[in-house]
This record gives C-alpha cells, structure tokens and sequence, in this order.
C-alpha cells in the first residue's frame, strides 16, 4: 500500500510539473524533488519518463472519465451537461491563463517531439468528442452530433489558447457568455426536431 500511494505521488507530482513547465522541460530531478525521493527509491517505481508519462496519461484519462460521469449526473438534460464542458473554461481560469489547456498543450507538445504517446494523449479529447457527440444526438440533432462536438472543442480549445496568450479574463467570460448562447440555439434546433413532447420535457 505504501508502494502504491508512493507512486501515486511521483505521478501527481508529475502530472502537475508536466503541465506547468512542460513534458520536456520536466526532469527526472526535477520530479524526484518535488515528493522527496533519493533516486534509488525514485528508479523503483520508474526507469525512465516515458513510463511515467504513460501514468500521467491514464491518471488524466481516469479524472476525464470520473467528470464526465459527474456531469452525467448532475445535468438532468443534455444542455445543461454540455454547459459543463464549457464551464470548465470559467472554473480553471487562472490556471488557462497562466499555462493554457493542459490537454491541448500535452497534445502539441508531443506532437512537436513526434512523440510515440502522442496518440494516447490524444484519447482524452477522444473522450470528450464522444461524450459531447452523445449529448448532441440527445438534444436531437444526431445527423451532425459529431461535427457539433468538434466545434465545441474547437472553439474551446481556441479560447484556452488565446487566454494563455492575453491573460484577459473578461475574453474568457465573453466567449463562454458567447459559447453558451450559441449551445441554447442549437438546444432549441433539437427541440424543434423532436416536436412539442421534448419542448414539454425541457420546460419549453
């Protein structure tokens, strides 16, 4: 158990600096510092960075995972649980500003490296293409369910990276006031669709 919660701490630690100085950047000393391991105990649990950016990775896919069966439950409709996605541009504001999206900039940094994880790291805009693909098919606009959820990640993605590069908090607030009102358009497209019984269920 000790040895568990030992590497658990190496891969958050990871995690965190892989994310505020980049993968590259990041160095085994630099890692082993910030949860105070000798190297020796350090090489125990990690022969080498690709191994641990493997971990990074499916830590980042399971917390991905465990938000999207959060917002399931707690959104009663698709729109409210789409609205989650784009909240997240408020909620993590200050991080977006200072270091941009840690998915986007994960994704290009490796592939910058052509990086042979790049693919994994990729899954996790994967998940989220799925999952908002999902929603739009629930709000009845199945036959461009997959080409919305791209242009919400799109957009989203665009807004994390010029925030990092301005560092304007009111832009973020604009566009997700933008994002928001264009999702409640697309909301009422699905409701037309469907007919007055999904206008009923919404409380339309």
């Amino acid at each position: 158990m000790r040895a568990e919660t030992t590497r658990a701490r190496i891969v958050e630690a990871a995690d965190d600096l892989f994310y505020h100085q980049g993968f590259e950047q990041t160095s085994f000393a630099d890692i082993a510092a910030a949860v105070k391991l000798s190297r020796g105990n350090f090489y125990y649990h990690f022969k080498t960075k690709d191994q641990i950016l493997g971990a990074v990775i499916e830590r980042r896919l399971a917390k991905t995972r465990a938000l999207l069966d959060q917002w399931e439950a707690e959104g009663a409709l698709p729109e409210q649980r789409i609205r989650s996605f784009v909240g997240i541009l408020i909620a993590n504001r200050a991080d977006i500003m200072l270091y941009g999206c840690p998915v986007g900039t994960l994704c290009a940094e490796l592939a910058k490296l052509d990086h042979g994880a790049k693919r994994d790291a990729s899954g996790i805009f994967t998940l989220f293409r799925d999952w908002l693909r999902a929603q739009f098919e629930a709000l009845g606009l199945a036959a461009e369910a997959d080409a919305l959820a791209l242009h919400v990640l799109a957009r989203s993605q665009g807004v994390a990276a010029l925030a990092n590069a301005f560092r304007e908090e009111a832009f973020i607030r604009g566009e997700v006031a933008a994002m928001e009102a264009w999702l409640a358009d697309q909301a009422a497209r699905g409701q037309a669709r469907q007919g007055p019984a999904a206008q009923q269920i919404s409380g339309g």
